[in-house]
Order: C-alpha cells, then sequence, then structure tokens
C-alpha cells in the first residue's frame, strides 16, 4: 500500500474517534448540503449525496441531523443557501502545492484561517490558478482489500472506465475520469463494496519528493489545515512515503 494511502487510513480511522465530534458533524453536514445542492435530495438518483450519507452515518451522526442537511441543500431549509464552496489554492514549505477545498458560510473567516495556518507553518496562500494546473479532478475510491479477490475488482474498475487501480496489501484504490463516478459507484454497489473514501478529488499529476523530516512537516500542515472547520479536504502533490508515515505517527 502507498504510503498517501496508508496516510488517508490513518486518517479516516482517526476521524471516526474525533473527540471533536461537533466539528466532524458539521463538515459531513456541510458535504451532504452541498451534495444535495447540485445533485437533489434523492439519494437513490444522486450517487454524491448517497456516499455522503453513508459516511455520516458511519460516524452516527444521528438521522435527524442528517435529514436537515438534506434540506438544507434542496432549498426546504434556507439556511443552505448561506453557504458557498471556494478552492483556495497555496504553497507549503519547499514548494508543495496545495488545493484546499472550503465550504462556508463566512468567506472571511475561512481566507483569514486558512491564510493564517499556511503562513505559521511557512507556507503561503497563491493566486486563483497559479497551482490548480498541476492537478486534475478525478473520481477516487479506496476501500479495504480484506475478502476481496483482487482480480475480480481489477476486472470491476476497468469495465467501469477506471484509469488506475491500485491493489495494496490492505486497501484497493480506484481511480477514473469524473464521468466513471457513477458507473464504478454502481459497479462496487452491486458487488456488496461500501468505499471508505468516495469523491471526486483533485489529483496531482506529477508529485514531488521530500527527504521525510521535511515531507512530515508538510504533512502536519495538511493535517492543520484539516482541522478547520471550515475546510473539507485538502489536496496536495507531495509524495508521501511509507517511511514519512512512520515518522510523523512517532513523532
Amino acid at each position: 500500500m502507498s504510503g498517501h494511502s496508508k496516510w488517508s487510513t490513518i486518517k479516516r480511522k482517526k476521524a471516526a474517534v474525533d473527540a471533536r465530534r461537533g466539528a466532524l458533524f458539521t463538515r459531513l453536514a456541510r458535504e451532504i448540503t452541498m451534495a444535495a445542492r447540485e445533485g437533489g435530495g434523492d439519494p437513490n438518483t444522486n450517487f454524491a449525496l448517497r456516499l455522503a450519507i453513508e459516511r455520516a452515518r458511519t460516524n452516527n451522526m444521528p438521522k435527524g441531523n442528517i435529514e436537515r442537511a438534506t434540506n438544507r441543500g434542496t432549498g426546504k431549509d434556507k439556511e443552505g443557501a448561506s453557504l458557498e464552496q471556494i478552492m483556495y489554492e497555496g504553497y507549503a514549505p519547499n514548494g508543495i502545492a496545495l488545493i484546499i477545498d472550503v465550504v462556508t458560510d463566512n468567506r472571511n473567516r475561512a481566507v483569514a484561517e486558512v491564510r493564517h495556518v499556511l503562513t505559521r507553518a511557512g507556507g503561503n496562500m497563491a493566486e486563483a490558478g497559479s497551482v490548480s494546473w498541476q492537478f486534475r479532478r478525478a473520481a477516487y475510491f479506496a476501500f479495504s482489500a480484506e475478502d476481496l479477490d483482487r482480480e475480480q475488482i481489477f476486472d470491476l474498475a476497468v469495465e467501469a472506465g477506471a484509469d488506475d487501480v491500485v491493489l495494496g496489501d490492505d486497501d484497493i484504490e480506484i481511480v477514473g475520469p469524473v464521468e466513471t463516478f457513477k458507473e464504478v459507484s454502481l459497479r462496487l454497489q452491486d458487488a456488496n463494496i461500501r468505499p471508505d473514501e468516495a469523491a471526486l478529488k483533485m489529483l496531482p499529476n506529477s508529485v514531488v519528493q521530500l527527504p521525510s523530516d521535511q515531507a512530515v512537516r508538510v504533512m502536519r500542515l495538511i493535517e492543520d489545515l484539516e482541522d478547520l472547520t471550515d475546510v473539507q479536504d485538502v489536496f496536495s502533490n507531495l509524495d508521501i512515503t511509507e517511511e514519512a508515515v512512520v515518522l510523523l505517527e512517532a513523532a
């Protein structure tokens, strides 16, 4: 399993037992709201909404919270209209490119908090477009490889239009063009596989390698950004090695 996949697995486990559950629920609710706003409030036809709801349930989010978040997205609850999604761009130390996905009801607060975290770590904000060209939007799925037929999963992903399948020791990752998201989702559902992670992500066209100690510094910055309530996700072009993940855990 790649270092990136291993780090993602660790972060998912941490999120599942996050003591700051209020902040986690806020992030999950906003994900549901934005998915419902973009694709409607029926999870049977809106796969992004279905996956967002499944993630919320996995983290023991109450049913009432899920329903209210969905209603905000469909307009039944006017509160959702105040939310906006913004992609900020920036640089971490050593020139590592960052894209910071934010959903917020206060743009000024969000940009101030993101800028503060970046500056404190030796990074900086960047102008729109100066970083995003280094990334591509793609469908991404990750799930446990336990008790699965790897050859069957590989065939499933390729037939659905995926262009990359990483068969790790513990996890399996599937990456494909944005338009394959629905088809891969359906085929995984038919195979009774529930992804731990399923989303449209900004993936780097190429990665930058750093010595493990410098990589850990960037990884800590990413974690600090992800701890901000308004931040939904952070994407980077850092090549995350297993050595760096081990060093981060040991720190």
